[in-house]
């Protein structure tokens, strides 16, 4: 069972603009993930963080989603998240992708479903959320 955390809609983060999350990681962390969207059923960034879960071991994956319909996964070798530690990410919208900021590290995600603006967003797993902040 996966726990959902906080929902966030009609956040409208154009190009330009940008999500900040900051939170606490489980001290058992298997794996959190955050969505960022349209809404629940379009998601232009699935960021999951795994620890070790799905046979990935401290891989960051990302994947967009069309209703049921999952894209192609990204994978990023870096992973600066401990368990039981705190976590800063910052979401980036650009024209054409999403540039995700990491402590010391960052890559961008492509706009797949060519969203114009990101209204949702929403953490789930091993994750408590403690501020989210939009700029």
């Amino acid at each position: 069972h996966i726990s959902q955390g906080p929902v966030c809609t009609n956040l409208g983060l154009k190009p330009g603009q940008r999500l900040t999350v900051k939170g606490k990681i489980a001290p058992n962390a298997k794996s959190f993930v955050m969505n960022l969207g349209k809404d629940a059923t379009l998601l232009g960034l699935h960021f999951n963080p795994r620890f070790d879960a799905h046979g990935d071991v401290n891989t960051i994956v990302c994947n967009s989603k069309k209703v049921e319909e999952w894209g192609a996964e990204h994978r990023e070798a870096v992973f600066p998240f401990q368990k039981g530690g705190t976590a800063e990410i910052t979401f980036a919208v650009n024209q054409n992708d999403v540039t995700v900021h990491l402590p010391g590290h960052q890559f961008t995600f492509p706009n797949r479903l060519n969203l114009p603006v990101f209204d949702y967003f929403d953490t789930q797993g091993d994750f408590t959320l403690q501020s989210i902040s939009w700029e």
